[in-house]
């Protein structure tokens, strides 16, 4: 088990196998030193662990835990085209998107949760730009997706 992969496990996490992808498009991809990932959302043995609306059907810290699923899910995706975790030198943006009401403008907060776990996984390396974005629905209606760009060695 890699450095990274062992503070996934100290944090009680373990990763999880690569979601099939669910149209066509791949999980993620390497050009040059960067890997892109796809849009990944909170799933666990292929079911969506919650769904709906963040500031409707679930509040902002509960969106906080579902960004931290989905992020989990994204490193997961990196692991699958680089083969090692500690290849990563460097979590270099993360996009979010959460399927809010209009009203609600906590969406830096939910996705808090991804780069919160990016920081405590990757330490200094996991200190990342970010775009936090409301839309009204997300696939499967799902209330978070993101997405990773990575550098790695």
């Amino acid at each position: 088990m890699s450095g990274f992969e062992a503070r996934i496990a100290e944090l009680g996490l373990e990763l999880p196998p690569v979601a099939p992808p669910a149209g066509a498009y791949l999980p993620a991809v390497i050009s040059g030193n960067l890997v892109f990932t796809a849009g990944q959302i909170p799933l666990v043995d292929g079911k969506l662990i919650a769904t709906g609306k963040v500031g409707e059907d679930l509040t902002a810290e509960e969106g906080k835990i579902i960004a931290q699923r989905c992020v989990l899910n994204a490193i997961a995706a990196v692991k699958s085209v680089i083969g090692d975790l500690d290849r990563i030198t460097k979590i270099v943006k993360v996009v979010g998107f959460v399927a809010s009401t209009p009203d609600f403008t906590a969406q830096p907060t939910v996705l808090n949760g991804a780069s919160e776990f990016l920081e405590k996984v990757f330490g200094e390396a996991g200190k990342h730009a970010r775009s936090a974005v409301g839309v009204a629905a997300l696939p499967l209606d799902a209330p978070v997706e993101v997405e990773l760009i990575v550098e790695f060695r």
